[in-house]
C-alpha cells in the first residue's frame, strides 16, 4: 500500500526515529547481548600488504633511492590515524574490546575502510581492505578497477589526478543490532568521525582528501563485492599526494542530489534504515554537475540570532598549539577516549572558545599546515546551539554560535542542568557537563536542496565538527563524548530552538572525573 504525504522519506525516517518520553524502551526489538556482531570483515581470498612495520615516523629516502617505503610510511600513519585500534579492553565474558582512533556508538563501529589503488610503485593496481586489527590491507581484487570508480563517482574531477582513493562503507546491521532504525543517524554520525580524523591525519603525511559524496550507490557497491541487504558505500574520497606538483588541485563540490521520494509504502518497524538507504540513493547521472568551488556555493549564514537586545560574546581565541610539526594533534588522535563521567565543576572560558575555534576555523591552523579549507558536504546548512551549565566567565543559559563572527549569542537565560540531564535520556555526561554542544539543520531546507541524500549528509558533517571537539578538548585535559540518543523534540523546546531545526547531534565538553 502506497503512503502519500508531503514529508520526504528522510522526513519520515526522522520523525519515526525520534525518542519520546512516553514511549522509550517500549517494544522494539530484544537486543542479544550474548551475540554481538563482529566488527569487522574477512576474506578468505587475497593476498596481504602488512603495514605494521611501516608504522613508524615517515623515512626519507636516500639520494637516488626509491620513496616506495616513504610512501608505504605515509599511508600506514594516515590509515592508522583515521580508523587504527590504540587500545584492547576486556568485554562481557572472555570477549575482547577493541578501542580506536575515531569513537563509535556503543563500540559497534559499523564503517569499514577501503583503499582502491590505480596502480603506485607500493600498491598495485586493485581493492583492498583495510584490516583494522591486524594494521593491514588486504587485496581481494587484483586488477585495474579506477575507471568504474571514476564511472561510479560521476567522473569527479579529483579522480582524474590522483592514484588513491580510500572508499568508507558501513555495515548496517552491526549499529542496528542495538540502535535498530535510529542506527542509520548514529551509522552516518561514525562515519563523519572517521572523516574527521582522515582529514587531519591527511595534513599530517602530506596527503589531501577531496571529500565525494555524489556516487552510483549500486555501481559503487557493485565495486566492491558488497552485498546491498546488509551493506552499503557511505562516501568516497580521491587521496590527492601533496608531493607531487600536479596532484595540489583544488577544491571541488563535495555533494550532489538524489531524488526526494514522498510517495513510499506503509513501512514497519525495522525497516526505515534499509528503505532510507535505499530511496536516498543515487542512480542516474544528476542534471548538475562537479564545479570547482566557487561564488555559486552558499557561505555559512551568520545573521541567526544577531538581535540588538541579546548577549554576545566574543569567541575570538588564540589557537591551540599543536607543537612541532603537529606532533601533539597526532599524540590527541591517538590518545582520544570518550568521557565516561564529568566531575561537574566548570570549565574555562577560554577552553570553550578554543574547542569551538578549532572546530569551525580551520582556516586559522595553517602555521601547523592542516588544510584550512577541509571538504565538508552542506555545512552551510547545520547551526550550532551551546548550552551552558558550568564555564567560569559566561553565564549560564543557551547560545547561538555564530562561527564565521566570532560570536556567541544568547538566546535563553537560565541553567539547564536539570533539563540537559533528562534531553540526554537521563545520561549523568548532560547533567555534568560544562556545556553541551547541539547540531541542528534545517532539514526540510537541505532536502530541497540535495533531496533525501541530504540526511546523509548533514549527519556526516556533524561527526565530522564533533571529532575535532573532541580532539580539541582531549588536548585542553578536557572531557568530551558525543551523545546521539536524545529526547528529539523536547530538545527544541527546551533551548527554545525552532521547531523547524532537525537535532543531529550532542557533543557533552567537561572536566573529567579522574576518580
Amino acid at each position: 500500500m502506497s503512503h502519500s504525504s508531503q514529508l520526504s522519506i528522510a522526513e519520515h525516517y526522522h520523525d519515526r526515529t525520534k525518542y519520546h518520553p512516553e514511549t522509550i524502551g517500549r517494544g522494539g526489538a530484544r537486543i542479544d547481548w550474548d551475540r554481538p556482531p563482529a566488527t569487522s570483515k574477512t576474506y578468505k581470498i587475497g593476498t596481504r600488504v602488512d603495514l605494521r612495520p611501516h608504522l613508524k615516523p615517515e623515512v626519507k629516502p636516500e639520494a637516488g633511492e626509491s620513496d616506495d617505503r616513504s610512501n608505504l610510511c605515509r599511508l600506514s600513519r594516515l590509515l592508522y590515524l583515521t580508523y587504527g585500534v590504540t587500545a584492547k579492553m576486556q568485554g562481557a565474558g572472555s570477549q575482547s574490546f577493541y578501542l580506536r582512533t575515531a569513537p563509535s556508538a556503543g563500540g559497534l563501529y559499523p564503517a569499514e575502510v577501503y583503499v582502491i589503488s590505480r596502480g603506485t610503485a607500493e600498491l598495485p593496481a586493485g581493492l583492498y581492505n583495510y584490516r583494522v586489527l591486524a594494521h593491514s590491507l588486504h587485496r581481494f581484487w587484483e586488477s585495474d578497477a579506477w575507471p568504474e570508480l571514476q564511472a561510479a563517482c560521476f567522473w569527479h574531477p579529483a579522480l582524474a589526478a590522483t592514484k588513491l582513493a580510500i572508499v568508507t562503507t558501513a555495515v548496517f546491521e552491526r549499529s542496528a543490532w542495538r540502535y535498530q532504525d535510529r542506527a542509520y543517524r548514529r551509522i552516518y554520525l561514525d562515519t563523519g568521525h572517521l572523516i574527521g580524523n582522515l582529514e587531519l591525519a591527511c595534513s599530517l603525511n602530506d596527503y589531501r582528501a577531496h571529500a565525494i559524496g555524489g556516487f552510483r550507490d549500486r555501481q559503487l557497491d557493485d565495486l566492491l563485492y558488497l552485498d546491498r541487504s546488509l551493506e552499503g558505500a557511505t562516501t568516497v574520497f580521491a587521496l590527492a599526494d601533496r608531493t607531487e606538483l600536479e596532484q595540489n588541485l583544488p577544491a571541488y563540490a563535495t555533494a550532489l542530489p538524489s531524488t526526494i521520494e514522498r510517495d513510499y509504502p506503509q513501512l514497519s518497524d525495522g525497516s526505515l534504515l534499509n528503505y532510507l538507504h535505499g530511496a536516498s540513493a543515487i542512480e542516474v547521472e544528476p542534471r548538475c554537475g562537479w564545479e570547482t568551488i566557487g561564488d555559486n556555493l552558499p557561505e555559512i549564514d551568520n545573521t541567526g540570532y544577531d538581535l540588538p537586545f541579546c548577549t554576545k560574546v566574543s569567541t575570538d581565541t588564540p589557537n591551540i598549539d599543536w607543537g612541532d610539526g603537529a606532533g601533539d594533534l597526532e599524540r590527541a588522535i591517538v590518545s582520544r577516549r570518550s568521557c565516561r563521567r564529568f566531575s561537574a565543576e566548570a570549565i574555562s572560558l577560554g577552553d570553550l572558545r578554543a574547542v569551538l575555534d578549532f572546530a569551525y576555523r580551520p582556516d586559522r591552523y595553517h602555521l601547523w599546515s592542516l588544510d584550512p579549507t577541509p571538504d565538508y558536504f552542506d555545512l552551510p546548512s547545520i547551526r550550532t546551539f551551546v548550552a551552558v551549565s558550568g564555564v567560569d566567565g559566561l553565564e549560564a543559559g543557551c547560545y547561538y554560535y555564530a562561527s564565521e563572527a566570532d560570536e556567541l549569542r544568547q538566546i535563553r537565560f537560565r541553567n539547564f542542568r536539570r533539563e540537559l540531564h533528562f534531553l540526554s535520556l537521563n545520561q549523568d555526561l548532560g547533567r555534568d557537563a560544562g556545556a553541551v554542544v547541539f547540531h541542528t539543520a534545517d532539514l526540510s531546507k537541505a532536502i530541497d536542496r540535495y533531496g533525501d541524500r541530504a540526511y546523509r549528509y548533514l549527519h556526516l558533517d556533524a561527526g565530522h565538527l564533533g571529532q575535532r571537539m573532541n580532539l580539541a578538548a582531549g588536548a585542553l585535559g578536557l572531557g568530551a563524548s558525543g551523545i546521539a540518543g536524545f529526547f528529539d523534540d523536547r530538545v527544541n523546546d527546551v533551548l527554545g530552538i525552532p521547531e523547524s531545526e532537525a537535532v543531529l547531534y550532542l557533543t557533552t565538553i567537561g572536566q573529567p572525573d579522574r576518580e
